[in-house]
């Protein structure tokens, strides 16, 4: 059974960093696989925030979080992690991790949130202004 655990959330104030884990357990297919950080803000639809293909490394962020966060890979322990930088209230959801079995390049077809088969439970992050 494959198995998403997310961790790492937190409150933070504004301008602040925090750094999510996804670790991956269950999951047979070697580095053929993508995972994706989401995100779902109260009263909003889940969006993309972050992916990394295990098959090659690429990565994508979206607009709004590009050069804030940090999408990062430990193989090892089976781990991706989240640097996010500068906070602030706009980032305020609770953020979601998920596993694409693909060999496919990160991309921002990659972010749809129908192309990933497993999901962690979520972790919850506040920025406070």
């Amino acid at each position: 059974e494959v198995q998403l655990q997310a961790s790492g959330g937190g409150l933070v104030q504004a301008g602040g960093s925090l750094r999510l884990s996804c670790t991956v357990s269950g999951y047979t297919f070697g580095n053929n696989y993508a995972i994706g950080w989401f995100r779902q803000a109260p009263g909003k639809e889940r969006e993309g925030v972050a992916c990394i293909s295990q098959n090659d490394g690429s990565v994508y962020y979206v607009d709004s979080v590009e050069g804030r966060f940090t999408i990062s890979s430990d193989v090892d322990k089976n781990t991706v992690y989240l640097q996010m930088n500068t906070l602030n209230f706009e980032d305020t959801a609770v953020y979601y991790c998920a596993l694409d079995p693909t060999y496919l390049p990160a991309s921002a077809q990659a972010m749809g949130v129908k192309e990933y088969d497993y999901w962690g439970q979520g972790t919850l992050v506040t920025v406070s202004s």
